[in-house]
């Protein structure tokens, strides 16, 4: 290529654009497209849909695997741990009274999270142009 030959770009050799990370996990939270915030991110409890239905942004190659279970057992630990040494230490109530309390409110608050945490998952993984998300270089 000669020193004075021009350059044109084409669309597919541009910068990608920039995605707002914080944006795509508040609308993975919330269940819905990080892209456009409108379409349902799930079909189900955990099943992720297969694109939305709103944009069209193709779900299928997220790949959340085991993280969103590991950062509800670190959140639902961090949370249930130090109310029970709490609670432990002021009030000492009989063991099954305790057990009572922390199975099931750790149960609940493990089902209650579990879908937010994915979808903040697959979230920051379209923000973050992870797997199949980056359009630019659809074979990694």
């Amino acid at each position: 290529m000669s020193a004075h030959a021009k350059m044109v770009w084409a669309p597919e050799s541009s910068p990608a654009d920039k995605r707002n990370v914080w944006t795509a996990l508040k609308r993975g939270w919330r269940g819905r497209c990080p892209r456009c915030g409108e379409g349902k991110l799930f079909r189900a409890f955990l099943k992720v849909d297969d694109h939305c239905s709103a944009c069209g942004q193709d779900f299928t190659p997220h790949r959340a695997d085991d993280l969103p279970a590991y950062l509800v057992i670190i959140i639902v630990g961090h949370i249930v741990v130090p109310l029970a040494l709490l609670i432990e230490t002021n009030y000492s109530p009989p063991v099954a009274l305790q057990l009572a309390i922390y199975l099931p409110l750790t149960l609940i608050a493990s089902l209650v999270l579990l879908q937010p945490v994915k979808g903040a998952v697959v979230g920051l993984q379209w923000a973050l142009r992870m797997h199949g998300f980056d359009e630019q270089n659809p074979t990694e």
